[in-house]
């Protein structure tokens, strides 16, 4: 067997792993890398493989560093089957197009300028056409139902309650060429115990003989997810104490639902005043609705707050309003009182919060609330990192108003999560590799793996490194 990895090696973006065994290509995720835009650009054209050249596609959540890749494939002579669950398969049909939508324009803005300057014109990534010729060839799995790719290959996928539809995957390999019967995992992004709407990660605890996992947060400690909404109501009341109002840059996919459903509760609750909250992302309403159409994966405290609360909606309350038009997100400018704006994109590198961030960063009434990782080089990243001035839309901007960062909210397993994940398997695994992960977090958790659970051959692969197995 050998493994190549294709991407999120020795950095958190990109995900993408080649399997070859018994004359078959097996890839797992075909992620998008995101960051610094004109290094991406280029590995987003050039770190994948030829399309023609994999047999299947195993996808184990929507994420779009997970996903995003997969209509470049298709357009690149990749017909085979895309499997994973059906949730996934039901928000990749709604961000995969928003994914092409934006490819589009951003090349025919570039092209804008590209021809005034007499230069060759880029091609877009991919287009809505290569994403709707790949949406026929995704094929649902329920979790936990074997399913035979090839003979001697079987496939499992297992709940890992990161997001909607998330998976561990669980292949299962006789080996013609030396006639082994050996278990790879790859565990996907590893999700919390404890946090709401979806349900825990369910352990793996047979164990593994070949294990490929994260280490997004390798060397952190989340807070307990009940401070962390006490944190946000904080945040909200002290903002509107100044007379401000509340930006969170969110993930159209999973934060945004979850920051819904906490910003719900605060206020049946009475801890918070009562304020407009928009969600101004179109894809976030879009993704919303997909979340309504899976009831299946949602956790026992959901469906208990379904029975008790007046609205009977989730992601849904008096004071939320999601957004539609290009002129409603444009009215959002002209607001005169307290209000919290949540809006993709997630790292701020693109979408409707720019605009709303351009039109508050300079006021110090405001808050600025980061809930998720940043990728290096993006603003999200420069915004943590405390820089006092930013550029937006090419233009320069004093960052006056409160830059506050929660990362209780995340849906990442924390480091004590990532080494739970490895301690229930009754079968360590006698090959790991540690992957979507910055240095430090990745390197931080292959030694905790050796010194405390005493796993041998412990590898973070580079990118583009291949390895026999």
């Amino acid at each position: 067997m050998k493994i190549t990895f294709h991407g999120a090696a020795q950095t958190v973006t990109g995900s993408q792993h080649l399997i070859e065994v018994n004359g078959k290509k097996i890839m797992l995720d075909c992620g998008l890398f995101q960051g610094k835009r004109k290094e991406t650009f280029e590995r987003n054209r050039t770190e994948f493989c030829s399309g023609d050249s994999v047999d299947c596609l195993i996808l184990s959540h929507a994420h779009i560093d997970h996903s995003g890749r997969i209509p470049c494939l298709v357009k690149n002579g990749f017909s085979g089957d895309i499997f994973c669950t059906s949730a996934t398969r039901d928000l990749c049909a709604v961000m995969l197009m928003d994914s092409a939508f934006i490819q589009e324009k951003d090349v025919e803005f570039v092209n804008r300028r590209r021809k005034k300057s007499g230069k060759r014109p880029f091609e877009p990534l991919y287009t809505k056409a290569d994403v709707a010729q790949g949406m026929g060839q995704f094929v649902g799995l329920s979790y936990n139902r074997r399913h035979q790719l090839f003979p001697g290959i079987h496939l499992t996928l297992v709940d890992a309650g990161h997001m909607l539809g998330s998976a561990h995957v669980i292949l299962d390999i006789d080996e013609q060429e030396t006639s082994q019967s050996r278990r790879l995992v790859f565990s996907g992004d590893i999700g919390r115990a404890d946090i709401p709407i979806i349900r825990d990660p369910v352990p793996l605890s047979e164990g593994a003989d070949i294990l490929i996992m994260e280490s997004t947060y390798g060397n952190r400690l989340h807070p307990p997810y009940p401070e962390a909404e006490k944190e946000l109501g904080r945040i909200v009341n002290e903002t509107v104490s100044r007379g401000g109002s509340l930006l969170i840059p969110a993930f159209a996919v999973g934060r945004t639902q979850q920051i819904v459903y906490a910003l719900h509760k605060l206020h049946s609750d009475g801890h918070i005043p009562d304020l407009p909250i928009f969600v101004d992302s179109p894809l976030a309403t879009r993704t919303t609705e997909v979340f309504r159409l899976h009831p299946e994966v949602f956790d026992a405290e959901i469906r208990e707050f379904l029975l008790t609360d007046d609205d009977n909606n989730p992601f849904g309350f008096g004071r939320l309003q999601y957004t539609q038009t290009v002129e409603q997100s444009k009215a959002l400018n002209n607001l005169r009182v307290p209000a919290i704006i949540i809006s993709a994109s997630g790292m701020l590198e693109g979408g409707r919060i720019l605009h709303h961030l351009r039109n508050r960063i300079g006021d110090p009434r405001n808050t600025i609330l980061i809930t998720s990782w940043q990728a290096p080089n993006t603003l999200g990243r420069r915004l943590v990192e405390q820089e006092k001035k930013v550029r937006i839309y090419g233009e320069e901007y004093q960052v006056r108003a409160k830059v506050e960062i929660l990362t209780g909210l995340s849906g990442h397993a924390d480091r004590d999560g990532l080494l739970n994940f490895v301690r229930v398997m009754k079968k360590k695994p006698q090959q790991t590799f540690i992957v979507h992960g910055e240095g430090d977090s990745s390197e931080s958790l292959a030694k905790d793996l050796h010194n405390e659970l005493g796993l041998n051959n412990v590898v973070i692969p580079k990118s583009l490194q291949s390895f026999a197995v």
